[in-house]
Order: structure tokens, then C-alpha cells, then sequence
């Protein structure tokens, strides 16, 4: 028997792409008028010249194939102006006085912010000697500021819904979902650190060479990226796209209700659509899936802010009806600052209430709700929560407080109309709604753990454990070496504790 042969891991190397050349600008295209760019392909390379003059135009750059009179910016990599301007001189191209010779990185700015950005001493290209073809001269090109070292942490890096790298990202995320579909957490792990941390970076990765000196990027990461940067996309992730089993899952687990393991059941039963599962009648379904199937329609589709914050006032009006002080947060990726997402999170405290007041308040509520006729589904667990257990040692550990996953009716008139997505002839929609209880000396833990997001919550009990010795979860933070449970009235006061910066929430959308 032959031996096996192991694919290599290490990034690939570059191989000669035929492609045709990037066609003009087009006028409906076009932006900035006012520029016209010319990418130099000296010490570039074709394919990467082709990458750039794309996404440029992409943009709303003008960007030329040839070099003419027109062209007032020149971008060049890994050249001086002096090596521009010999460049010019062996095409017999007589420099104009008002061109401007700039480094690629000035480029790249641009494409990152959207616009034309300020060209500085460190864009401009120098130019040694005298040169008659030569625009007027640049001031000496400063070398660029050091790069601060990015932690392999989430919780020390900022990350706010500007993503500069959605065509990495979006690609990981796929992958890291069908690793979890397959249980495969390992992989799981890996591609969504690698997901994060680019999330988090200010530029966009235009070559391999971006990618020097960030963490979380190994060999089979790298090896994704530049075949991303080649090509435009990813063989790996248009695979997954065309997985049967991958499109299932996704289509099964989309129901309220459905996990993995009713997934994996469905397929092997050879179901591939949600109408061929509603209408068999030798599957049973819990209630929750039940509410799942019977709102479909609505529950996947976004939940806006505006239909948000009415669940907000809802919330706040039914709770405070049984406890006047209590305290109602909106958390998860509302707190972050996202505009849509498929669920509404509240925490819910009171600082004057009994032990035996908080266990009712959501009993109360949900009686109240279903009064009114807004109680579409409700599963309430009771809490398990005992104040001097130790932080659970598992990373993504579900906390022990008391809560409920509902969904409600939120009446069209209670929401902006122009901002809501109302349904033709329909006066509600279905939002999945979760309320948790916490006691108030938990209420700066509770609140940090269910803003989220999950990468950054795994890296914080991560880095708590592996750098301070401590345990940390929705409940307390544990000092393993002093022995005793540090007490915060606030999330800043957490991150004290933990020695870290602290980080606003629209800062963790890792």
C-alpha cells in the first residue's frame, strides 16, 4: 500500500493567472471626477495590479488601464519617485509638474474610508535628484508609525460594526457554521478567531503582506485569504455553499426550536424542504417548534430598531407594573449598536426587591401579556442559581438565572410605520423575545454576558483564565489565587478587576 499523501498546509504559491485586462471605468460609475488613477504594475505584479484597479473602481474610482495625459495620480508599490520617473522615461512619458506619485498605501486609505483621503509625507514618494521629467518635489517620505501589536484576544482588541474585511469574514463565518453543524468545534474555534481579529483591523488586507504580525491567521487560514485575494472568492467556502447537508441545516435550524440533532434526524430521513416537514404526519414536534413552524414567516425575518425599541416599551411598561424600580436593559446586538438582528435580549433587576418578589415577576408578566392577547409562546425556566457556587469552567456555560424565551405580538401601531416591516393586510409580527432575572449583586456580570457578542464572551473567560488566574461568568469573577469573589457594581469595574481596557459595547462585536 502506498503511503498517504498529506495536502500541504503552508500558503500556496503564486501561480500565473490568465486573465483579461480590467475593463475603463464606466461614467455611472465614477465618483471622484476629479482623480484619475494609474496603478503602476512594476514590482506589483499583474494579478494583484488587476485586484486593485477592480476593487478601486469598485469604489467609484476612475482608474485607467493606460497611462495618459488624464491621469493625474500615480500609485505605486514598493517604488520610489525616483523609480516612477525612471519608469516614465524608458516609456518616453514626459511627467507633468501636477502629478502626483503616490504609494499604494495612500490607495488603500482611500478604498477603507470610501473617499479620497488627504495625501500626506508619508504617501508621497520621494524623488532623488535631478530629474527633468521630474513633478515638483515631495517632502522626504516619513517612515510609517509603528504598528501596535494586536492581541490575540477579543477582549483587548476594539471592534465596531465598520468591518473592512467582509469578503474574509463572511467567508469564515460559513466555514465556522458548517463546522459547527458538523460538531466539529475545533474548526469552529479556529475560523471564527480568525474572523474576529479581522473584523477588528482599521485597513483592509489587500495582500499577504497585510497579514504579517496578526494573530489567529495559521497556515490553512492564510492559504483561504490569498486564494480570496487571487481569485475573488473561495473554493472551500463555494463547497459548503453547494452542500446538500450545509443547505439543510441551515435551512432546518432557521426554525425556532430545531438543533442540531432534530437536523441531523430530518436529513437522514431524507427531507430537504420545510413543506415536505410540515405536512408528514409521523413527525411530532415539541411546542416550541410548533411556534416555530406556525410564526416562520416572521421570526425569520429581521427584527429592525425601531421595532425593537417598541418591544423595549412593552417590556418596560409590563415589568414595571409589578416592580416600579426595577431595572430593564436591552441587551445583545441591540446594545452593540446593530440595526437589525432576529431576537430582542432584556435583563431585568430590581435593587429593592425580595428573593421571592423576582421569582414572580416574570410569572406576572407573562400572565399579563397573555391577557392581553400578545403571548404567542412562552417557555419560562426557573432559576438554578446559587450565589457561592464557582464560576462555570465552560466557555460558552448557559448561567443558572431565571428566564423566558417568548414570542410576542407587537401591534404595527406601537412602531414607527414608516420604519416598520409590516405585512401586507397584517396588523402584528411574531419577535422572539428573551427575558432574564438577575439578583442586583449580579446585575454588572449578567449585563456584560448577555451583551455579547459570543467571540468576544469566549475570549474574555478565555484571557481571565489563561492571563489572571480568575474564572469568569454571567454570575461572578473568580481570583483562583486569593481565593475570593471580586464584587463590581459596573462592567467598568469588571474589566478593572481583569486588568484590561475597558471596551464600550458597541466596541464588542467581535
Amino acid at each position: 500500500m502506498e503511503p498517504l499523501q498529506l495536502a500541504p498546509t503552508g500558503p500556496r504559491k503564486k501561480r500565473t493567472r490568465l486573465t483579461d485586462t480590467p475593463t475603463a471605468s464606466t461614467s455611472e460609475d465614477i465618483k471622484f471626477r476629479d482623480l484619475v488613477l494609474f496603478i503602476l504594475e512594476k514590482k506589483m505584479g499583474t494579478s494583484r495590479r488587476a485586484f486593485l484597479m477592480e476593487l478601486a473602481r469598485r469604489k467609484g474610482f476612475r482608474v485607467e488601464n493606460e497611462l495618459s495625459d488624464s491621469v493625474t495620480h500615480i500609485v505605486a508599490e514598493n517604488n520610489s519617485g525616483s523609480d516612477v520617473l525612471e519608469w516614465l522615461q524608458v516609456q518616453k512619458i514626459k511627467a507633468s509638474s501636477q502629478l502626483e506619485l503616490l504609494d499604494v498605501s495612500w490607495l488603500i486609505e482611500c478604498m477603507g474610508a470610501g473617499k479620497p483621503v488627504e495625501m500626506t509625507g508619508k504617501h508621497q514618494l520621494v524623488v532623488k535628484g535631478d530629474y527633468s521629467a521630474s513633478p515638483n518635489p515631495s517632502p522626504q517620505k516619513t517612515p510609517p508609525p509603528a504598528v501596535k501589536k494586536i492581541s490575540q484576544y477579543a477582549c483587548q482588541r476594539r471592534t465596531t460594526l465598520n468591518n473592512n474585511n467582509h469578503i474574509f469574514t463572511d467567508a469564515f463565518e460559513i466555514l465556522a457554521e458548517n463546522c459547527e453543524f458538523r460538531e466539529n468545534e475545533g474548526s469552529y474555534v479556529t475560523f471564527m478567531r480568525a474572523a474576529s481579529v479581522l473584523k477588528s483591523l482599521p485597513f483592509t488586507i489587500i495582500s499577504m503582506k497585510d497579514t504579517e504580525g496578526i494573530p489567529c491567521l495559521g497556515d490553512k487560514i492564510k492559504c483561504i485569504i490569498e486564494e480570496i485575494i487571487e481569485d475573488g472568492e473561495s473554493s472551500e467556502v463555494k463547497a459548503v455553499l453547494n452542500d446538500e447537508r450545509y443547505k439543510s441545516f441551515k435551512l432546518f435550524t432557521s426554525v425556532f426550536g430545531v438543533g442540531l440533532k432534530t437536523s441531523e434526524k430530518w436529513f437522514r430521513m431524507g427531507f430537504r424542504t420545510l413543506s415536505k416537514i410540515r405536512t408528514d404526519n409521523t413527525l411530532k414536534f415539541t411546542q416550541m417548534q410548533k411556534a416555530g413552524f406556525l410564526y416562520y414567516e416572521d421570526l425569520v425575518s429581521c427584527v429592525t430598531r425601531a421595532e425593537a425599541d417598541a418591544v423595549n416599551v412593552l417590556v418596560k411598561e409590563a415589568v414595571r407594573a409589578f416592580l416600579p424600580d426595577a431595572f430593564v436593559t436591552m441587551t445583545g446586538g441591540f446594545r452593540r449598536g446593530k440595526k437589525v438582528g432576529h431576537d430582542v435580549d432584556f435583563l431585568i433587576t430590581s435593587p429593592g426587591s425580595t428573593e421571592e418578589e423576582e421569582q414572580q415577576v416574570l410569572h406576572k408578566v407573562t400572565k399579563l401579556w397573555e391577557k392581553e392577547g400578545l403571548l404567542l409562546y412562552c417557555d419560562l425556566i426557573e432559576s438554578t442559581f446559587e450565589k457561592f457556587k464557582l464560576p462555570s469552567r465552560k466557555v460558552d456555560a448557559l448561567d443558572h438565572f431565571q428566564k423566558c424565551f417568548l414570542i410576542l405580538k407587537l401591534n404595527h401601531q406601537r412602531v414607527d410605520s414608516c420604519k416598520s416591516n409590516q405585512l401586507q393586510g397584517k396588523t402584528w409580527k411574531a419577535i422572539r423575545v428573551d427575558l432574564v432575572m438577575c439578583p442586583y449583586e449580579c446585575r454588572a456580570y449578567a449585563l456584560l454576558g448577555w451583551t455579547g457578542s459570543r467571540q468576544f464572551e469566549r475570549d474574555l473567560r478565555r484571557y481571565a483564565t489563561h492571563e489572571r488566574k480568575m474564572m469568569l461568568d454571567n454570575h461572578a469573577l473568580y481570583d483562583k489565587t486569593k481565593r475570593i469573589f471580586l464584587e463590581a457594581d459596573s462592567e467598568e469595574e469588571i474589566f478593572a478587576h481583569l486588568g484590561l481596557e475597558y471596551i464600550e459595547p458597541w466596541e464588542r462585536n467581535a
